[in-house]
């Protein structure tokens, strides 16, 4: 009688009436508020057959339901309901290529997660799209099983059984229609590779990718165009697998063509530059075999110029077109530059301590001027030069809704730009040993530079102050000044043969001569008085009673600076030159000139690895006199920085002895340095440009050009003058750099390789706040 009662309740259906209320039948775990939310019908509402039938589909379309069924008791319509099994548990067993969190990611963006109701149909789907992850890899012997486990009523366990299989090996690769190369030449070209055996299939890249396959075949194509065929065509691709899908056999069919070569190279659409400007940039040169990568280049160098005019957004095609029946062909640069877009907004992210005014005077391309790709360029490499950032990108868009504007957005990452420095030590001769500096290139973010320190024992005290300002004026002159303080006491100590106590100003001006040189001027004045003691080697104690212990100088200084390096820390490529001059005026106690020449050049050979040459060059001498040249103001050469593997300030001509004093350089009047570095990637650093690491070969020494005269009695001279070549010391090692947040950490490990028995090596050597 139920059954009876249902169906003439189902037949009543067809009738349109006004539902009086809704009764849901065959719930469990879904919610009564659910079914209603998804169901379009509400009571009192007048339905029929068609509208209850759509009803019925948003209902099913929740995914909570294996079966729907509606029926009519009276006015009331009742909702019956099966309920799809919740899913409890995902079991997934066999993955090795692809990690678990990864599937599982996907598989709950394609329905199927843990709390969810379950879908037949997705397991099914997953199936299929799982096995072609895997034939993407390879591996078409890859399978998927999945099956269902019920826990309990309405809740069931999902397991996912995967057999990856292997890849299968590239037995064979064929080429055919070509005439002109033979198939090993080809086939060189591919990153795939098939397997010539057994025993040597194992050093070959022998398993099958569709994506390196799609990548080899575009590489086919590259090298034809780049030869002059220009109608070359890759006709078919066919590639089958063995019954048991472990070989594949790969068949590329080809027709080379002929080959052309460049006839004509024309220009049409608005070119905005001369036309002998613009063939200057086309590498192609009519004779030439045609090469699409050098039409490319040179599209590209066309576009690059009319965006340096303002053209941000032009459009340059180069199209070739083959003479009727001959074997040339012409290239005619299409060329639509748009409108000239001008720089609505200058943005920049990622300052969260430089203020922006520092970056924006460091920019070329101006707000509401036209926006300038090389000037956008440049304007870049001003603040990496800065040093205070690891580094900068720059992004361009264009403004919604106006044509002819666009945005630029600098993105730095800043990173430490100085040095703090503190320290604790005691000595038998000088006692406890204190002091602290700090180097500071971005002083609260503000772009001026600020160094100062103090360091105080019981026999010494040193306090020094200096700062610059680049930027004084509007225009790029720069203003600092410096003021320090030195007092030595070691009488009775054997820590060096002399003291000086000495101090001084000075004040400087810089002037920018253009985008990467600049002048400096500065003049400065110094008091400096002498100590000798009883173990002082004999050419000071005999410079001290000729020339007086107390010594006041004028000092004037100018410099020639030109930087075209990549980064104002660690660079890897670029160019950077320093010739400066120093000069003790005449009335000073000493007159003197220091002349110094300091230059690199970097080569980048890849993303990652460089070659970089450096030199250090010094002469100096007195003005005018038969004076000696004061031997404070000499060179030193040995250390981080200079010839690394001796120690600090130790190469140099031999000095003569007395007593127990153990210096055994004075330095020199002559410096001769050199570096040849090669920079590589540090093995299992992620952040390669905060760390440099370089494998060096290091020269390097001072020389006198006159020895200063000793003492009567103590003769004769160690000393030997003169620039000896031969007595330059060499060392080759390991180097690194690390940028820190207290600043720039320095080490190096090296060798000596032709030290004396009297020079003092050091093997291993660090720095906190130096690079080199």
């Amino acid at each position: 009688m139920a059954a009876l009662l249902l169906s003439g309740a189902q037949a009543a259906l067809a009738d349109s009436f006004t539902v009086s209320d809704i009764r849901v039948e065959g719930l469990q775990r879904v919610s009564a508020a659910s079914v209603f939310n998804a169901f379009p019908i509400s009571a009192n509402q007048q339905v029929n057959d068609q509208e209850l039938a759509q009803a019925s589909r948003s209902l099913f379309a929740t995914g909570l339901f294996d079966d729907i069924q509606l029926a009519r008791d009276g006015n009331v319509l009742v909702i019956q309901v099966e309920e799809r099994p919740f899913i409890t548990d995902i079991e997934i067993t066999g993955n090795s290529q692809i990690e678990e969190e990864q599937l599982r990611n996907g598989l709950k963006e394609a329905g199927l997660a843990e709390g969810q109701a379950l879908e037949r149909s997705t397991l099914d789907e997953i199936e299929r799209e799982l096995e072609q992850v895997y034939q993407a890899q390879g591996r078409y012997s890859a399978r998927i099983d999945t099956s269902v486990e019920e826990i309990d009523e309405g809740r069931v366990r999902v397991k996912i059984d995967i057999n990856e299989g292997a890849v299968a090996k590239i037995r064979q690769i064929n080429i055919v229609g070509n005439q002109d190369y033979d198939d090993d030449t080809l086939r060189d070209l591919f990153e795939l590779e098939d397997s010539p055996g057994f025993f040597f299939g194992w050093f070959s890249d022998d398993e099958y990718s569709r994506e390196r396959l799609a990548g080899d075949l575009e590489r086919l194509r590259s090298w034809y165009l780049d030869r002059g065929y220009v109608n070359f065509n890759i006709t078919s691709t066919q590639v089958s697998i063995s019954p048991d899908k472990s070989r594949i056999f790969v068949t590329v069919n080809i027709e080379e063509g002929r080959q052309y070569r460049l006839d004509g190279i024309h220009f049409a659409g608005d070119l905005k530059i001369p036309e002998s400007e613009a063939r200057k940039l086309v590498e192609a040169k009519p004779g030439e075999i045609f090469s699409r990568s050098d039409i490319t280049a040179s599209s590209e160098a066309l576009r690059s110029r009319l965006g340096a005019e303002g053209f941000a957004f032009a459009n340059v095609e180069g199209v070739p077109e083959v003479s009727p029946g001959g074997d040339t062909v012409d290239v005619t640069f299409r060329i639509d530059p748009g409108k000239r877009a001008y720089v609505r907004r200058i943005n920049f992210v990622g300052n969260t301590t430089t203020e922006d005014e520092v970056l924006r005077r460091e920019m070329i391309q101006m707000e509401s001027a036209p926006a300038s790709t090389e000037q956008i360029s440049q304007s870049r490499q001003r603040l990496e030069r800065l040093g205070f950032f690891r580094q900068v990108d720059v992004e361009t868009r264009p403004v919604p809704g106006e044509p002819d504007q666009l945005d630029v957005t600098y993105n730095v990452e800043e990173q430490p730009s100085g040095s703090i420095k503190a320290s604790v030590g005691y000595s038998q001769s000088a006692g406890v040993i204190y002091g602290a500096s700090l180097a500071q290139d971005n002083f609260l973010g503000t772009g001026n530079r600020v160094n100062v320190g103090a360091q105080r024992s019981d026999t010494f005290t040193s306090v020094n102050f200096g700062f610059t300002d680049p930027y004084w004026t509007l225009s790029g002159i720069s203003r600092g000044y410096n003021l320090y303080y030195r007092e030595t006491d070691y009488e009775d100590s054997d820590i060096s043969t002399y003291s000086t106590d000495a101090y001084g100003a000075g004040i400087n001006f810089g002037y920018p001569i253009n985008e990467l040189s600049r002048l400096n001027f500065g003049v400065s004045a110094e008091d400096l008085s002498i100590s000798t003691y009883s173990d002082t080697n004999s050419e000071i104690v005999r410079y001290v009673e000729d020339e007086g212990e107390d010594a006041q100088s004028l000092k004037l200084s100018a410099s020639w600076t030109r930087n075209a390096l990549n980064r104002g820390i660690m660079p890897t490529a670029g160019s950077y030159q320093r010739l400066s001059l120093e000069t003790a005026v005449p009335g000073s106690d000493a007159e003197y000139y220091k002349l110094r020449y300091k230059g690199q050049k970097l080569f980048e050979l890849s993303d990652t690895w460089s070659l970089k040459f450096g030199t250090s060059l010094g002469y100096a001498d007195v003005l005018g006199s038969n004076d000696p040249y004061p031997f404070y103001e000499n060179f030193f050469a040995g250390g981080l920085g200079s010839v690394r593997g001796f120690t600090a300030n130790t190469l140099g001509p031999a000095t003569t002895e007395r007593g127990r004093g153990d210096d055994r350089t004075l330095g020199g009047n002559v410096l001769v340095e050199g570096t040849a570095e090669v920079i590589f990637p540090t093995p299992f650093i992620e952040d390669q440009r905060s760390v440099q690491t370089s494998l060096f070969l290091d020269a390097g020494n001072t020389f006198l050009t006159d020895c200063y005269d000793v003492l009567e009695g103590d003769g004769p001279s160690e000393c030997e003058s003169g620039v000896e070549i031969g007595d330059l010391r060499y060392s080759v090692g390991l180097g690194v750099s690390w940028l820190t947040p207290v600043g720039p950490l320095t080490f190096s490990v090296a060798e000596p390789l032709n030290d004396e028995s009297e020079d003092d090596t050091q093997v291993f050597q660090f720095s906190l706040g130096q690079t080199f």
